[in-house]
């Protein structure tokens, strides 16, 4: 199940704020009149006024500057780790009206190689994480495991070979390389037992972006369910906060290597 905590955590500032100017409005006078205690307020309407302003305040910190994501899956190994928490950029792109998501003025634009975080198109309850390969207009081509745009390949040098595992601890072999995408250098998993369709001259529509995983072989995107729309997205990936390793022994659950890691 999912949960909107963005409009749980709206409607818990509309309810607190009711019970709290109510209280402002009718209750407290009678309370001060009648020489009653302020320590002796009925209990939901203390709550409600103690946590009314913090709520307030962690939902604009987390609407209109950064919002905590973690990272749930591998499609984006090796920039990003199962584990990682990362902060989102929710102003890098411009500002959205809250739980309505519209956007009420542009900031910046969105570019190759950027990595964003997005409403999946075909469940925008959940949230993705990917790479924008494709802008507006641009053709976008996949062949042999190279990544063409507008005609355009973008290399990629072997750097080692290594393993990647599931969740549930199947692993298998694959190759590091490091791709430059237009002078953003960054590494890439290809898997060589997998070999995907090979796709040919995508052109990205207007308002939509071509979106991909890192870990090439291992990445439900925009290759198998399309392009993403600039409604959907909520934001630019900015940087590792914390990261934890599920797999590993008590002592070794902190990747203390990638806390503070710029993301690129």
């Amino acid at each position: 199940m999912n949960f909107n905590f963005e409009l749980i955590l709206f409607y818990a500032i509309i309810i607190s704020g009711v019970i709290s100017l109510i209280d402002i409005i009718f209750l407290a006078p009678k309370r001060r009149k009648n020489n009653i205690p302020a320590d002796k307020m009925p209990i939901i309407i203390d709550y409600s006024r103690s946590f009314f302003p913090v709520l307030v305040i962690v939902f604009l910190l987390r609407s209109f500057l950064y919002e905590p994501f973690r990272i749930p899956s591998g499609s984006l190994k090796p920039t990003l780790q199962v584990g990682d928490f990362i902060l989102v950029n929710k102003f890098a792109y411009g500002v959205r009206l809250p739980v309505i998501h519209k956007k009420i003025f542009s900031v910046g634009e969105i570019q190759h190689g950027d990595i964003i975080v997005f409403r999946y198109p075909v469940d925008p309850s959940v949230d993705f994480i990917k790479r924008v390969i494709g802008l507006p207009g641009d053709k976008i081509s996949y062949i042999d495991k190279v990544l063409y745009v507008n005609g355009k390949k973008m290399p990629q040098t072997f750097e080692k070979n290594t393993t990647d595992h599931a969740l549930d601890g199947e692993s298998w072999d694959v190759v590091q390389k490091q791709e430059d995408f237009f002078g953003i250098k960054h590494a890439i998993f290809q898997t060589p037992t997998r070999s995907p369709e090979d796709l040919k001259d995508i052109i990205v529509p207007p308002g939509m972006y071509f979106a991909m995983g890192d870990n090439r072989d291992d990445s439900a995107d925009s290759r198998y369910w399309g392009f993403v729309p600039d409604e959907n997205i909520i934001g630019k990936a900015s940087v590792v906060w914390m990261s934890f390793d599920a797999d590993a022994d008590l002592l070794h659950k902190i990747r203390w290597d990638r806390m503070g890691s710029i993301i690129h």
